[in-house]
């Protein structure tokens, strides 16, 4: 994850954290050459007492294709690719509407993502792109969030994802 800029807020105290734990579904390894399809997190208090959810699937971007090894694993899984085009919205607004959820979020909203996947990438790429900013005070690693209830697998909508991460997550 990038290190914070100077101009991102002081980061919030431990008791005073939101913590957004979000997941995301692409078409390939980078945003650009390739979509984010689906976006969800749900936000809870540091002791873990939920607060909302947001989830929404993404139109591909222009130009953008679909990565070989992507292809193939969608391929085993059709029903949860149907899942990332239902109801999909255009990628600028799906993005602005996600920042001001965040935004709205009552305390200082901080980023919890797996380390190891795509999604503070691409989710910290089309934030800049479309929402024009990070509305984050920080990020954090999942494995870092004290009392964390929320999973990836809590986030996911695709049934095999969610099957897959509560065995490994």
């Amino acid at each position: 994850m990038p290190p914070e800029s100077p101009s991102a807020p002081a980061c919030p105290a431990p008791t005073q954290a939101l913590y957004v734990t979000t997941h995301v579904h692409t078409d390939g390894p980078i945003p650009g050459p390739h979509s984010l399809l689906t976006l969800a997190s749900a936000a809870h208090r540091a002791d873990g007492t939920p607060i909302g959810t947001f989830t929404v699937n993404l139109r591909e971007l222009p130009g953008a294709t679909l990565h070989p090894a992507s292809l193939r694993d969608w391929r085993t899984r059709a029903e949860d690719w149907l899942s990332t085009r239902r109801s999909s919205r255009p990628p600028a607004l799906a993005t602005i509407a996600y920042a001001r959820w965040v935004a709205q979020l009552p305390g200082a909203a901080v980023f919890v993502a797996d380390p190891e996947a795509p999604d503070h990438l691409f989710v910290f790429w089309y934030l800049q792109r479309f929402a024009g900013e990070w509305p984050f005070a920080r990020s954090v690693s999942a494995a870092t969030v004290p009392h964390r209830v929320t999973t990836a697998a809590d986030v996911c909508v695709l049934a095999t994802c969610r099957t897959v991460l509560a065995h490994t997550g």
